[in-house]
């Protein structure tokens, strides 16, 4: 599956997608992951991508140009969506990221489906972006950050471990919190060895070997979503 990140700050995006899960993904020919700097898009002689909000106001704005030339270049390569990451957006959810991993090659084009990701900074950008360009707008929580490369890095990341052979056991994301095979429940408690540790000890249950009474026990420790 292919992501292609939009952001002014290609190095606080990078050294995730270049290790871990993300970086066995790429190596297996799963992910593909293209980082492009906006300000190679801009016009202006000295990459200035923002200017000040008309009707005036704090802060910075993301300004049109830059943005309209990335986004317009990138959507020769990748067929999918723009996604722009805000509070103002939809709450992302373990529902969004399967439906959003379940993208695949466009029929009877030779463009990729994947996802478009922009990262906005400063006070955000500038509405004809979002009017005209973006597709969906989400959030990752009820909460401000200065920038939308964590909550584009999560988004990746959700997404990234639902395609089949990324994370190698196939089980993993079918028993993750809020799957359909969890029932949309969190999961239940972890153990390993030690059996006991500075007087804690696992309970009688796990180490029975009896999988019919250990799998009721998980799921009767499966706890629902806050």
């Amino acid at each position: 599956m292919r992501f292609d990140i939009l952001t002014l700050f290609p190095n606080l995006v990078l050294p995730y997608l270049e290790d871990s899960i993300m970086k066995r993904g790429q190596e297996a020919g799963l992910l593909e992951f293209h980082v492009h700097n906006i300000r190679d898009y801009s016009t202006d002689k000295h990459n200035k991508v923002d200017d000040t909000p008309y009707g005036g106001g704090a802060g910075m704005l993301m300004t049109c140009q830059p943005l309209f030339d990335a986004i317009r270049a990138i959507k020769k390569e990748n067929d999918g969506p723009v996604i722009f990451m805000t509070p103002q957006g939809k709450r992302f959810t373990q529902e969004k990221a399967v439906q959003l991993a379940n993208l695949h090659k466009s029929e009877n084009s030779d463009k990729t489906s994947g996802l478009i990701l922009l990262c906005g900074r400063y006070e955000g950008i500038d509405q004809r972006v979002r009017d005209k360009l973006i597709d969906e707008e989400i959030s990752i929580g009820d909460f401000v950050l200065t920038g939308g490369e964590l909550p584009a890095l999560t988004i990746i990341d959700a997404i990234a471990r639902l395609i089949p052979g990324v994370l190698g056991d196939e089980d993993s994301f079918h028993e993750d919190s809020f799957s359909k095979g969890m029932d949309g429940m969190l999961e239940h408690p972890h153990y390993t060895k030690p059996a006991e540790f500075e007087g804690l000890k696992v309970p009688d249950i796990l180490l029975s070997g009896n999988h019919a009474e250990i799998e009721k026990w998980r799921r009767e420790n499966r706890r629902h979503a806050a």
